[in-house]
């Protein structure tokens, strides 16, 4: 079955989060995707000293090849060029001039190969005063504003708990190297496409920015723990079941009404202090006293089974566990039980894009390091293991895959 990406050639120099997310999607959908790292590694593979593999290194690099270059010496370079004479994208995700320093940037691939695309993606951008800014998740949550706007009104700042600006990041990275891709298909030109972290996140304060510029809140730190982020929606909260919790979230007048019934609640329908949302954010407290003391006397399935019922918007709350066996996700194809040959028996993502006639390929685990070298090496470039060999003397290749 061809694939939307099928003979579209990446190198993906990335590391951590970021750039390898936006090369997992690309490989996903059929491109070939090289895994391209240092000797030792990139530092990803190095949470394996301390869980005896790492599972975010399985989660981002299934289905690439591998392939461990030395980029800072002249025999590594000049492997790699010979690979962008015949590649299509290049990603990366080191700090800005990086790349320049080693005579890699964009500019000097793309005189090789004017029909690369090459998608950077970094913290604060490529250009501006905080381009040179070491930016990890954490950072760049406390720098964009996501901090401040997390947490209760009485309590300090607090980070998301999943690391949201490297996904956003490389999600965006994705979306415009596809949409280079697209343009080039009209004017057969190359193009350098750059996604900073701070900027793909700025989006995600849509709520909160709405209080600010609604003129409701000015120097008061925007947090409102489950409330609506804008407090402009009521109920909207996490509520407290007698096993758990769940998140309830009414959006329409009907949604209440129907949340009423459910709650057996009916003689409160049509009731002045909660008719509309704006009544009901005028009476939050009561709103979620009321809400609050039907949920404390029904466990999430109880509770999960009526608003279902009724068709009210919610969810329980669920443990990591409970989510990596969801039925639907399994169903679907975006969760799989593999037997991954570093770290065992795990459930890994596919792709959460869905193309008609393009399911999720076949799985294939994330590679070894330095695993493909002679396929990739030997099937694209032609290179011999004498010529092979020549290089790793010079320095230029990693270890042999077979001496690990």
């Amino acid at each position: 079955m061809a694939r939307p990406l099928e003979g579209i050639l990446v190198l993906d120099l990335g590391h951590i989060y970021q750039a390898p997310y936006a090369g997992f999607l690309m490989a996903m959908a059929g491109a070939t995707v090289i895994k391209v790292e240092p000797p030792t590694g990139e530092p990803l593979r190095r949470r394996a000293m301390v869980a005896g593999g790492s599972v975010p290194m399985a989660m981002l690099n299934s289905n690439k090849k591998g392939l461990s270059l030395d980029l800072k010496t002249p025999a590594g370079r000049d492997v790699f060029l010979r690979l962008v004479d015949r590649a299509d994208v290049v990603i990366e995700n080191f700090s800005p001039g990086v790349m320049d320093r080693l005579g890699l940037g964009h500019a000097a691939l793309r005189a090789r190969n004017p029909r690369l695309i090459y998608a950077a993606g970094s913290g604060y951008g490529q250009t501006g005063p905080d381009k040179d800014r070491l930016a990890m998740d954490l950072t760049v949550q406390a720098a964009v504003g996501i901090m401040h706007t997390t947490g209760y009104p009485d309590g300090p700042p607090t980070k998301a708990g999943p690391t949201v600006c490297d996904f956003l990041g490389g999600t965006h990275l994705y979306g415009a190297i596809m949409t280079a891709l697209f343009a080039r298909e009209r004017s057969g030109k190359g193009a350098f496409v750059e996604v900073a972290m701070q900027d793909a996140a700025y989006s995600t304060l849509a709520s909160a920015l709405g209080m600010h510029f609604g003129g409701m809140l000015k120097d008061v730190p925007p947090r409102t723990g489950n409330s609506h982020a804008g407090l402009a929606m009521a109920p909207y909260n996490v509520y407290p079941a007698s096993d758990g919790w769940i998140a309830i979230i009414v959006v329409t007048e009907g949604h209440w009404d129907r949340l009423l019934r459910a709650m057996g609640q009916e003689a409160l329908v049509g009731d002045a202090r909660f008719r509309s949302n704006p009544d009901r954010v005028k009476h939050m407290e009561e709103v979620d006293r009321l809400v609050t003391a039907w949920t404390s006397a029904h466990t999430r399935a109880q509770l999960e089974a009526l608003t279902r019922e009724h068709g009210v918007p919610a969810a329980p709350v669920r443990t990591l566990e409970e989510v990596l066996n969801d039925p639907g996700m399994h169903e679907r194809g975006m969760l799989r039980w593999v037997d991954h040959p570093e770290v065992g028996r795990v459930v890994l993502p596919a792709t959460p894009l869905r193309i008609e006639d393009a399911p999720p390929p076949p799985f294939e685990a994330s590679p070894f390091l330095n695993q493909h070298e002679a396929e990739v090496l030997g099937g694209i470039l032609g290179m011999d293991e004498a010529e092979r060999e020549a290089a790793r003397a010079a320095g230029g290749l990693g270890p042999r895959f077979s001496d690990r």
